[in-house]
Parts: structure tokens; C-alpha cells; sequence
């Protein structure tokens, strides 16, 4: 299994946007056969940042779903969403192995 992280750097003032834009791309991992573990936006600490968690059996899994999120109507959409309302100013992706129980 491979886990992405994904940090985002968001406007702080554009919350109501930022959860929005996350409503609408918390389905994708799924239907295309990952696991989306959340999107965390900031309650403590710093106010502009922002964590997305979702995992997919392996990374060749994973590049499946990046080519197939590019047309996506959905991903899309959010992505229009995203860029119209520059709700988020930047991201880092790292991928990471979990140790489970």
C-alpha cells in the first residue's frame, strides 16, 4: 500500500471555498479504487494549511488514477472550482508507506 500526503497551503480567508473544493474531490480516490482517509483543514496551529490523506494498493495503482482523474467531469469541475476561486495558493505531495497494526 502507498499513501499520498498531500499539503496544501490555502487562503485562510477562502475556508467555506476550500471545503467545498474538497467536498468535490473527496469521492475520486474511491471510484478509482484507493481509499480517501480525509481532508483536514485547520482548526489549531497555523490557519493556511491544510492535509489530504488517500492510499491506493500500490504506486502503479496510483498513476492509474492520475490518469484517470485528467477526465474526470468531477475532478474537472473542482479543478475550474479551484483555479476560479484561488482558494488553495499551493501543494506538496510526498507518498509514504503506513505501518497498520
Amino acid at each position: 500500500m502507498i499513501t499520498c500526503y498531500l499539503r496544501y497551503v490555502i487562503d485562510p480567508y477562502k475556508l467555506a471555498e476550500v471545503e467545498q473544493y474538497a467536498r468535490m474531490i473527496m469521492p475520486l480516490a474511491a471510484k478509482y479504487g484507493g481509499v480517501n482517509h480525509g481532508i483536514f483543514l485547520p482548526h489549531e496551529g497555523p490557519n493556511n494549511i491544510a492535509v489530504q490523506l488517500f492510499s491506493f494498493p500500490s504506486l502503479a495503482d496510483y498513476e492509474r488514477y492520475r490518469t484517470a482523474v485528467r477526465e474526470d467531469e468531477v475532478a474537472l469541475a473542482a479543478w475550474r472550482f479551484q483555479a476560479e476561486t484561488r482558494c488553495l495558493i499551493s501543494f506538496e505531495r510526498s507518498f509514504m508507506r503506513p505501518i497498520l497494526g
